[in-house]
């Protein structure tokens, strides 16, 4: 007897792939309701949270952000949240009357530029890399911008505070994730490092993860209180003149 031939899966698996399709098309539009409706941007897990068991969060906000390549707003990614931005072509558009940022001080840069390569750093470890003393108003202003943030307390004697970036500090420079932040060549083909470097100089590899390390502790009690704190026994360094313009 003949055996009886198999049905040809040819259109079921069509039909998956077409399911598979609207439901990450679906998907997808409630992503991006959810990303315009928000007032700040989204964490990844917030956007998981509202869409239906299953879907491939990562391939959702992929599909979108390529859907949105091409428009006038971008869809951005800055370390685990994402949010829509003006294309950067396009800010000359909206660049009306604008109140003009106040400028960092020379001191407030490099003490930023040592807290985002160097994270976690206690005020100590940038005082050795800078050379100098860092004057508590240089940290006030980076903890005001929302750059830079308290972490935690060095297991070390007098368990100085840690310091990090934050999501604020990836957006304000246009930034998915911190290990985008120049290397070493990079900095060399920018012409910032001119001069002969010392051997075996290296510029780190920056991390932000959020998780404490072995050896900090996490903050106890009001932030603002332990900072003062922090520069309670030390005398109040100057702020540094930022160098003349030539």
């Amino acid at each position: 007897m003949a055996q009886a031939l198999r049905p040809i899966e040819l259109f079921d698996d069509e039909a998956a792939l077409a399911r598979e399709e609207a439901a990450l098309r679906e998907a997808a539009r409630v992503a991006e309701a959810l990303l315009f409706a928000a007032a700040e941007p989204l964490e990844e897990s917030e956007i998981a949270r509202r869409l239906p068991d299953g879907t491939n969060v990562a391939a959702v906000l992929a599909r979108l952000k390529d859907d949105y390549a091409g428009r006038g707003v971008h869809l951005t990614r800055a370390g685990r949240k994402w949010f829509f931005r003006t294309a950067a072509d396009l800010g000359w558009v909206l660049a009306r009357e604008q109140v003009e940022q106040k400028k960092l001080s020379r001191a407030a840069l490099e003490t930023l530029a040592i807290v985002a390569y160097h994270q976690p750093v206690t005020r100590a470890e940038i005082e050795e890399i800078r050379g100098v003393a860092v004057a508590k108003g240089t940290l006030d202003v980076l903890l005001e911008t929302g750059w830079i943030r308290l972490r935690g307390r060095r297991r070390a004697p007098g368990r100085p505070l840690t310091y990090g970036t934050t999501d604020s500090f990836l957006m304000q420079f246009g930034l998915e994730q911190i290990g985008d932040l120049p290397g070493l060549e990079e900095l060399k083909g920018a012409g910032l490092f001119d001069g002969r470097l010392p051997k075996g100089f290296d510029v780190p590899q920056p991390t932000d993860d959020a998780t404490l390390k072995e050896d900090e502790d996490p903050l106890d009690g009001d932030a603002e209180a332990a900072l003062d704190l922090d520069f309670l026994e030390a005398p109040e360094a100057p702020e540094e003149p930022d160098a003349p313009e030539e």
